[in-house]
């Protein structure tokens, strides 16, 4: 690990921060991803059900 000096305070908190910032925006593509696939599927059954 490079040596941060009197800012690796600074330097962690700010990666630790945009790790979880990607990993929260993955995870709501995921879950609309998820909502919209149900919803098409949904939608293609009734279209087919005529």
């Amino acid at each position: 690990m490079p040596e941060l000096g009197k800012y690796a305070g600074e330097v962690l908190s700010a990666y630790g921060i945009s790790l979880a910032l990607l990993a929260v925006l993955v995870a709501v593509s995921l879950a609309r991803g998820r909502r919209v696939r149900a919803k098409l599927r949904a939608y293609e059954d009734r279209k087919g059900a005529r």
